[in-house]
């Protein structure tokens, strides 16, 4: 699934680094639908973690998301990153909506 770059990207403190799901630009019917008819994908897979914010104790308080994991991403934010032609983003795990399985 992930590249060896992508394995060597580790998210810090609560940051989750995420693949958007690929827009359907194929219709039921076979048409062939230009990217710029979609609106912003707003599904992804979670592809890494960082290890949590650390507490006053000095304790780290681990995320609700791991790798792997199908969420649901809010329509703005998000820090895009391009490795090796494809695009990622970043996000806080405050920022992500929901996963769902």
């Amino acid at each position: 699934m992930a590249s060896g770059a992508i394995k060597r990207i580790i998210p810090l403190f609560d940051r989750v680094l995420v693949e958007r799901f690929a827009a359907e630009t194929l219709t039921k019917g076979g048409l062939h639908l230009p990217e710029k008819a979609f609106g912003k994908v707003l599904n992804a897979t979670v592809v890494a973690v960082g290890k949590g914010l650390r507490q006053k104790d000095g304790t780290q308080a681990p995320l609700s998301v791991q790798a792997g994991d199908k969420v649901l991403l809010p329509e703005y934010g998000g820090t895009k990153v391009t490795i090796e032609k494809k695009e990622y983003f970043i996000f806080k795990e405050a920022d992500i909506l929901g996963k769902w399985e």
